[in-house]
């Protein structure tokens, strides 16, 4: 009876991979038996016909339920209008409600009865519950056998784990400016701001986040769950990638793939690139094969409410999760933060630039196609009329200033500039000097290079930014003679003298042209074009790591 309760209220189970080997077979016949028999290669989960049906009624209700959610607001206005929220009319209604959730409880138990009738599926609860209550190494490498409801998956590894850190970072990991003022007027502002902050606070957490995060949206997530599936087997299946939970600070769990290379005979195998995805993005279908391609050993995650990770994606749960994944790879997949790279893509470099900054030890950052503050963008959807409640949603709920962060990152930075963007510029796609990459680029240099980002500096990487192809852009390189040598040369003697320490003051005694030729030289060294729309991959051999002395 015990088993037929876990099997009614047990996961969903959705593959069975019957060996995590190093290939699978290329041919057929007698080769794909044998591939077979070896375990190199993995198959569905086959569910017997009970539970098959009974798992596509409560899909279909469960889908049923979320566009209701969603429609809510509009049912409920209707309804009043016409009269039908009474007590006359509502009590009837739940007693339909009340008999369509016991029915619903009479199909999952159907479904339970027909798991408990299949070895498959007894096998794998037996193991499930097992992990849960020893949790061994072997169990858990069994468990990794399969895949189901991540839900029901353990607990890897806990932001709390790594006991020689001596700050407590997911405690407060955003902590907003302090505020300077009496607490007679602090009290009288807040009574005068409290309608703005309530309409703010509405904007930001109903239709603001998923906006700004449309994978966190469930019908989305329904709709592409079957490439997902299909993009874990591919990582499971091609390149041994292990599945992990993460529970960060805030109690949210966090969905990881990590495709361990160290051991393999690619060059950049030792390198471990941590990829943070767009607001569509998860790392079974977004970023994250462009290193895995290259040669690297690669750590994916999904944002907070994506996929298999809990939680709702706003910024501070953003960085919370940024942290213990960023935790997870130095304390127990055991890389140095010297062989880390954070890699970003779209919205992704909020956490990215998160990580540089509060992790300042990690070898690069690489940031594809993204902007330095999330208002413009905002601004470029949202009626004017809407300007200042837009701000104010966006600096108190939804501040992804990646520019402010990326400065307070030491280390060498690449930006990846998409030429026909057509999502981060706040025009149209053929105004590249729309794109906010752009703003992202100035902000840096003009906060590493003062002297050398003076009026003139300024101006000539405005001119060069302004180059939409390759041609263009060589053009206004050659035109002002950039000696690369006597770039190379100054840089290097500085760094020599008065250490590498972000800003630096080279440039305060040079001529314009001299500052012409060093803002060109190191605007170049930073950012490299990609004639691509927004959402088209990065290929693999597009993808290096930034330059530094």
């Amino acid at each position: 009876m015990a088993k037929l309760l876990s099997c009614v209220l047990g996961p969903r189970l959705y593959r069975v991979y019957r060996d995590r080997g190093p290939a699978r077979p290329s041919g057929d016949g007698d080769e794909a038996a044998e591939g077979a028999q070896d375990g190199s290669w993995e198959s569905y989960y086959q569910p017997r016909t009970l539970e098959k049906h009974a798992d596509s009624i409560l899909a279909l209700a469960s889908v049923l339920w979320s566009i209701s959610y969603y429609t809510s607001p509009l049912a409920m206005f209707y309804l009043y209008r016409k009269g039908y929220l009474t007590m006359s009319k509502v009590v009837p209604f739940s007693h339909y409600a009340g008999t369509m959730l016991l029915l619903l409880a009479g199909v999952a138990c159907l479904r339970g009865i027909g798991r408990w009738t299949n070895p498959q599926y007894i096998q794998f609860i037996t193991i499930l519950e097992d992990s849960h209550r020893i949790g061994t190494p072997e169990i858990k490498k069994k468990l990794a056998s399969y895949n189901f409801d991540f839900r029901s998956w353990p607990v890897d590894f806990r932001w709390d784990e790594a006991s020689s850190r001596s700050d407590s970072r997911g405690i407060s990991l955003l902590r907003p400016e302090p505020k300077h003022r009496s607490v007679a007027n602090g009290f009288l502002h807040a009574i005068k701001k409290l309608p703005c902050q309530i309409a703010s606070y509405m904007v930001a957490h109903t239709f603001g986040r998923r906006m700004l995060y449309p994978g966190s949206v469930y019908l989305l997530q329904k709709a592409v769950m079957p490439m997902l599936l299909q993009g874990q087997a591919r990582l499971v299946e091609e390149y041994n990638g292990k599945r992990a939970k993460l529970l960060a600070c805030d109690g949210n769990e966090i969905d990881t793939m990590f495709m361990d290379r160290r051991e393999s005979s690619e060059p950049h195998g030792k390198k471990l690139v941590i990829c943070c995805e767009g607001n569509a993005g998860f790392y079974e279908v977004g970023c994250l094969p462009t290193p895995l391609d290259a040669g690297y050993s690669v750590l994916g995650w999904n944002h907070p409410g994506f996929a298999g990770s809990t939680g709702v994606p706003l910024p501070q749960n953003e960085a919370n999760a940024m942290d213990v994944v960023m935790q997870y790879a130095i304390h127990r997949l055991g890389f140095l933060p010297e062989d880390i790279v954070v890699y970003a893509w779209s919205i992704g470099g909020f956490t990215a630039t998160w990580a540089a900054m509060s992790y300042p030890d990690i070898s690069a950052l690489v940031l594809d196609a993204s902007f330095d503050d999330l208002i413009p963008l905002a601004l470029k959807v949202m009626p004017e009329s809407c300007r200042g409640l837009v701000t104010r949603t966006v600096r108190q709920y939804l501040n992804l200033n990646n520019g402010e962060q990326l400065c307070r990152y030491q280390g060498p930075v690449l930006l990846v500039r998409r030429t026909k963007d057509e999502i981060i510029t706040t025009t149209v796609p053929e105004d590249i000097m729309s794109n906010r990459g752009n703003d992202l680029l100035l902000k840096l240099l003009q906060h590493r290079y003062p002297k050398v980002m003076a009026e003139e500096g300024a101006r000539v990487v405005r001119e060069w930014l302004e180059a939409s192809s390759a041609v263009e852009e060589a053009s206004v390189y050659s035109s002002y003679e950039v000696d690369e040598d006597w770039c190379l040369s100054v840089l290097s003697s500085y760094q020599a003298e008065r250490g590498g320490h972000f800003p630096w003051s080279v440039g305060d005694d040079m001529t314009p042209e001299g500052r012409r030729q060093l803002a060109l030289f190191l605007a170049r060294k930073h950012l490299r074009n990609f004639e691509a729309t927004h959402c088209t991959p990065l290929p693999p051999h597009a993808f290096r790591l930034p330059w530094h002395l």
